[in-house]
């Protein structure tokens, strides 16, 4: 596990200064009102609401907003494992994959729990130098725990020279 992830996950737990982050480099996210809900190394939820910049004609959370959570979900992840390392890693989404499984009406809220499979593949990476790639999952519930989406990304990592 990166020593550094400790201090990343503080500056996330911080609202105001999350929210800043968002604005400066994820204004959507931020417009969408996607939050970080819980954030450890191993494990991070992330919550999207219900409300009007989030959805679609249908009366529903827009997919882009449902994949923009999911990602984050896993990406936090990964950020903290790659948060001020030495050697830098680079880090990209490859690949997307999705399955929807009920109309979300509520907040959803996206959990990947891969942090653990992260620290391997980027470990991997620093030690081989060469590129890896690692598949995260992160599964989208509402409010009453009901499955709403599940969603697959594809990361690659590789320490930069």
């Amino acid at each position: 596990m990166n020593p550094n992830a400790s201090s990343l996950i503080r500056l996330i737990s911080h609202p105001l200064k999350f929210r800043i982050y968002l604005l400066w480099k994820l204004p959507a996210a931020f417009f969408s009102g996607v939050r970080v809900k819980t954030f450890t190394p191993e494990v991070c939820t992330v919550v999207v609401p219900f409300k009007w910049f989030s959805q679609n004609p249908f009366k529903s959370t827009y997919f882009a907003c449902l994949a923009m959570a999911a990602e984050m979900s896993s990406g936090m992840l990964a950020l903290a494992q790659v948060y001020k390392r030495k050697p830098a890693i680079s880090m990209l989404v490859v690949k997307l994959e999705a399955q929807y499984h009920k109309k979300a009406t509520s907040s959803t809220l996206f959990t990947c729990s891969d942090g653990v499979g992260f620290a391997a593949a980027i470990e991997q990476a620093v030690v081989t130098g060469e590129g890896v790639e690692f598949s995260s999952h992160s599964v989208g519930r509402n409010e009453k725990g009901e499955l709403i989406a599940e969603f697959w990304i594809r990361w690659s990592f590789k320490a930069k020279s």
